[in-house]
């Protein structure tokens, strides 16, 4: 599966961005999907994952209420909706496909080269 992720920026706080990870192949149902971010000096850290049917989806508590992820298996592309967005939300935006939907950034077998987004106050 190769993952091209899109849809990043600079927006003020309180704005919102949608991004964007558009996958290869015909077996993108056929795996979950996650969202990770990496801001400089810092490791990357889970933000949300969703199944591989689109049902059930998780969130880390700094983005719960905030982000929402979801995905159009005809379109063999996942989404991470983020509102309310705040300066600590800068960073590199990584999508990354798993045989099991799970927050560990070592569960997850492929992944997309990332998308910058800025958040400024």
């Amino acid at each position: 599966v190769q993952l091209q992720a899109s849809g990043g920026g600079l927006v003020q706080a309180g704005g919102s961005l949608r991004l964007s990870c558009a996958a290869s192949g015909r077996t993108f149902s056929t795996y979950a999907m996650g969202w990770f971010r990496q801001a400089p000096g810092k490791e990357r850290e889970f933000v949300a994952a969703i199944v591989l049917s689109g049902r059930n989806t998780y969130y880390a508590d700094s983005v719960k209420g905030r982000f929402t992820i979801s995905r159009d298996n005809a379109k063999n592309t996942v989404y991470l909706q983020m509102n309310s967005l705040k300066p600590e939300d800068t960073a590199v935006y990584y999508c990354a496909a798993s045989r099991t939907v799970s927050a560990g950034v070592n569960e997850y077998d492929y992944w997309g080269q990332g998308t910058q987004v800025t958040v400024s106050s």
